[in-house]
């Protein structure tokens, strides 16, 4: 999914006008750390960066698109600018010796080299000393952009000689509004936004068919169990285990089924209070008149408790067999 600058602005406000005006002061540092989680846009963001050192013709301090530079950078194509990623658990030595030779051949063009150490948590100690010389003494003007979900894992060596750029976790509000205007429900949007903060992965999940049935099987069991015991046994078999074989699934078809709780909790203290799952609100209200914070409290204890018992590896039909009973009966496993 490609972003303008202006959605980039929208999705990190704060970085952006950093990255911006130390391009327009002219004060490029030799390194940065970009460090955000997953969604929160670094990817994106360093391309704009790069770009924006490499362009020609900025304008306002961002990239015009259509120079050579510019043209270069969005192929791959430009020999100044290099990338590494890690080779199974770790940047391996190799991977920085590459890079260095690339980096020092003396049929580079003329003037500003940049590189690239993507998850660089995962430059183990043999690596980040390789990279560590030519990152305090590099050959001609050069930047390096060490992209991390995670600064504190790595290298303190690497860390203390890079300019720290702190990405913020993309809200959930904005992630429902963008969800939106790419034509997706409100319900959904809402739903998904509980599952990832990822955007892409988001919208992704949205048009789900597979993700789209979970949810629906997870609401049916909620209204079960509202019901009687036998309606919610007769759903747990017919619908929950069949859809829901593998462990991931069912985690998150536990998460799913714990947010559904957590709005009728939520709609008993505050009948306007935003909900997962927005288009069963009007259940939600009669179903919290019906029941006590005291028995939503004990139900949703019974569910997290069950996730434990799938991670201990618990016979899931048992599991569930028992979780069923316990959301009836207002009791928590033992």
């Amino acid at each position: 999914m490609v972003q303008t600058a202006e959605e980039l602005l929208k999705l990190q406000p704060v970085v952006m006008k950093q990255l911006q005006t130390i391009f327009d002061k002219k004060r490029l540092g030799h390194a940065y750390i970009f460090e955000g989680g997953k969604g929160s846009g670094t990817e994106a963001i360093m391309h704009f960066f790069v770009q924006l050192m490499f362009c020609e013709e900025p304008r306002k301090n961002v990239p015009c698109e259509t120079c050579r530079n510019c043209q270069r950078i969005k192929s791959g194509n430009h020999p100044n600018f290099h990338q590494i990623y890690p080779d199974g658990q770790f940047i391996k030595v190799a991977a920085i010796e590459a890079l260095l030779h690339e980096m020092n051949k003396t049929g580079l063009e003329a003037g500003r080299k940049v590189y690239v150490v993507h998850e660089a948590d995962r430059l183990n100690p043999q690596s980040a000393n390789k990279l560590l010389k030519f990152l305090e003494e590099p050959e001609g003007i050069v930047t390096a952009i060490f992209i991390t979900d995670n600064i504190n894992a790595m290298l303190s060596t690497i860390r203390s000689r890079c300019q720290h750029i702190k990405f913020q976790g993309i809200s959930k509000d904005t992630m429902i509004k963008e969800l939106v205007a790419e034509g997706i429900t409100l319900s959904m949007a809402a739903t998904v936004s509980m599952v990832t903060s990822d955007l892409e992965e988001a919208f992704s999940l949205s048009k789900d068919d597979e993700f789209a049935q979970a949810r629906k099987t997870v609401l049916k069991l909620v209204e079960a169990t509202f019901t009687n015991v036998h309606e919610s046994m007769l759903s747990v078999h017919e619908d929950w285990l069949p859809l829901f074989k593998e462990k991931e699934q069912m985690e998150l078809a536990l998460d799913l089924l714990l947010f559904a709780f957590r709005d009728i909790v939520a709609i008993k203290a505050n009948p306007e209070a935003v909900c997962t799952y927005p288009d069963w609100l009007s259940y939600w209200k009669k179903v919290a008149l019906q029941t006590t914070y005291a028995r939503l409290s004990t139900q949703l204890q019974a569910i997290l408790q069950a996730r434990q018992q799938l991670q201990r590896n618990m016979n899931r039909t048992l599991m569930m067999e028992q979780l069923m009973l316990n959301l009836q009966e207002g009791k928590s496993f033992v």
